[in-house]
């Protein structure tokens, strides 16, 4: 089969101990972002499958119109928005997917927490210039660590904080209240309340068109001055603009993200960036070695059951 698989920023695809499973096939990687439909159909025309990380590139109904060989679309994790799903079931294009278990995204929260509070990368930065201790810092512990959401991610997040001392304190749908209250978590009285108690929030909900801009400008203006709020899930789970703005009210006091409205995000042409009270990293919450081999290694599975004449991990 022809393959093609997009947007592999880092060059590491190819690297994986699971690449040669595709060493039947013929593979293409790009290691760029295009977003016009017409530099996507030169990539993508001759491909029989396509291996998408995640949702770095949209597929519409008009680029599906013009993909008339693509066969095959192998997701890494689960289909989400930024793929058509009703437009490639109408035209016969199979969609095959698979998850890793969200440690390495439940980590990247911790370590965006961790680095937060205690000014980690401006000490650093002091050192190097010749400089000694700058800053307080503050722990986790006896903190009380808000959890937006709770799925495999917001579980692991509320266990892996309790280890560390923090009092996970959960929010989200009836059904997210209910399965938090079950495992042993305390579940916020009121969704206003949750805002206020938080000495740290989480945020784990998955976006979809229920949660698209779930977080308002009202919900932040309760939270604490002193207040971190961390965003390892998706930047449209809260409402455009609003943390930028929050941020500059002192309300919550700091902020870490690791998701953007439109990635990748080049020449620090972001608006969080220029601001003090704002760790940034570049969405590497699943961007991790031992995650990429099993999104990696399924998705490829899924391409050889397809050629086999087998069909696994389809998406319904």
């Amino acid at each position: 089969m022809n393959i093609v698989i997009a947007d592999d920023y880092q060059d590491c695809v190819r690297h994986l101990d699971c690449f040669p499973k595709l060493k039947d096939h013929q593979v293409t990687i790009y290691n760029d972002t295009v977003k016009d439909i017409d530099q996507l159909v030169q990539r993508f025309e001759a491909a029989d499958a396509l291996v998408l990380i995640r949702e770095r590139t949209r597929i519409s109904a008009a680029l599906l119109e013009r993909l008339p060989n693509l066969k095959l679309i192998s997701q890494t994790g689960k289909i989400s928005a930024h793929l058509d799903f009703p437009a490639c079931q109408a035209r016969g294009i199979t969609v095959c997917e698979g998850g890793g278990t969200g440690s390495a995204t439940a980590e990247m929260a911790f370590l965006l927490m961790l680095a937060s509070m205690r000014h980690f990368t401006t000490e650093v930065q002091r050192l190097k210039d010749g400089l000694w201790q700058g800053h307080l810092g503050r722990q986790l512990s006896g903190k009380t660590l808000g959890v937006l959401g709770y799925g495999r991610i917001g579980e692991q997040v509320c266990r892996v904080g309790q280890a560390f001392g923090a009092n996970p304190l959960v929010w989200g749908s009836e059904n997210t209240q209910a399965k938090a209250a079950a495992h042993g978590f305390a579940v916020a009285a009121s969704r206003a309340a949750f805002f206020e108690q938080c000495d740290v929030l989480s945020i784990q909900l998955k976006l979809s068109a229920q949660t698209q801009g779930y977080v308002s400008a009202a919900d932040l203006a309760c939270m604490k001055p002193d207040a971190l709020l961390v965003n390892t899930s998706r930047a449209g789970l809260i409402a455009p603009g609003i943390l930028a703005q929050a941020l500059k009210a002192g309300r919550p006091g700091f902020a870490a993200v690791d998701v953007y409205e439109e990635e990748p995000v080049f020449g620090a042409n972001h608006p969080l960036l220029a601001l003090p009270n704002c760790l940034c990293t570049p969405h590497l919450g699943y961007v991790e070695k031992d995650n990429y081999e099993v999104f990696f290694g399924t998705a490829f599975d899924n391409i050889n059951a397809f050629a086999a004449g087998r069909q696994q991990n389809v998406a319904v």
